[in-house]
């Protein structure tokens, strides 16, 4: 007679602060196995997620939602973290053995560590990903890359978590996670800021639907980047054309002076990386740097 399957523990789960990610890994959570029972949402917009994406939860006290829970989400804005870490620890409402999840990326289990004093479990899984807030978040969780951290005896089940919830748990040092959420916010933060200002420079252009004519270029230059590297440099900083950048500037400088700073830090930036790749000729980068200067 073959023997039954090993069925993982399924945890009651309480959520405080039910926001863009909040609703999706608690929704992810509670497809895997794991109920919600609970949340804490204070704005018109948080109780609506938890109706939308958590129907039947009911909204408690921060005191309550950590009473009916084994696992609780704090899926609060990171300046908030610390100081609800603290505040838990202090009303004594965290109960040993208790699994603390939060889904910053600036943070590791060290902000969670006055719970953890208590006996709480910590653990830090960061969805990579952007959400806007719909029912249709939890779907962008499938096949997502979590950053996780967590102490090491904890590491199995925070990467068991993420993949019940979908995602690809990829493990960040406690020590790395600064730079990790940086590198993370300056691609994904920074691309959203460079492509408005492409689409805002070109309809000052007298072009339309901006977005159609760079869409295949834009998305092009992405996937070449992700596969080659600095391999994937193109374009006249790379060629080291100092003309046609000096004909960029004067152009910017007349229409969009507050994009022309950007253009020259970035082509700085641009011009370092060809030339440590063997991309850009010494000499060429010299005449670059000098009208870029």
């Amino acid at each position: 007679m073959a023997a039954d399957p090993i069925v993982a523990p399924r945890l009651s789960v309480g959520v405080i602060g039910v926001g863009r990610a909040g609703a999706p890994l608690a929704a992810a959570l509670a497809r895997a196995g794991h109920p919600v029972v609970a949340a804490h949402a204070v704005s018109a917009r948080s109780r609506r997620r938890v109706a939308e994406q958590l129907p039947g939860t009911p909204l408690r006290s921060v005191a309550e939602v950590t009473a009916a829970a084994d696992l609780v989400l704090l899926t609060v804005p990171d300046d908030v973290l610390g100081d609800l870490v603290a505040g838990l620890a202090d009303t004594g409402a965290v109960t040993p053995g208790q699994f603390l999840v939060h889904a910053s990326g600036r943070f590791g289990v060290g902000v969670l560590e006055p719970a953890t004093q208590l006996g709480a479990l910590p653990l830090a899984l960061h969805p990579v990903m952007t959400f806007t807030g719909s029912k249709g978040d939890r779907e962008r969780l499938v096949g997502c890359p979590f950053g996780v951290t967590s102490p090491p005896v904890l590491r199995a089940v925070a990467e068991a978590l993420v993949v019940e919830m979908g995602g690809d748990p990829v493990w960040v040092p406690e020590s790395a996670r600064p730079l990790y959420h940086a590198a993370l916010a300056n691609g994904a933060n920074h691309l959203v800021t460079l492509v408005a200002q492409t689409l805002e420079l070109l309809g000052d252009a007298g072009v339309e639907q901006p977005a159609h004519l760079v869409r295949p270029l834009l998305t092009t230059a992405l996937d070449n980047v992700l596969r080659m590297g600095d391999e994937a440099l193109t374009g006249p900083v790379a060629r080291g054309d100092a003309g046609t950048v000096a004909a960029h500037l004067e152009a910017l400088s007349r229409a969009a002076p507050e994009a022309r700073s950007a253009y020259v830090a970035m082509a700085r930036l641009t011009a370092d990386r060809a030339l440590a790749a063997g991309r850009l000729d010494p000499a060429a980068a010299e005449a670059l740097l000098d009208v870029l200067g």
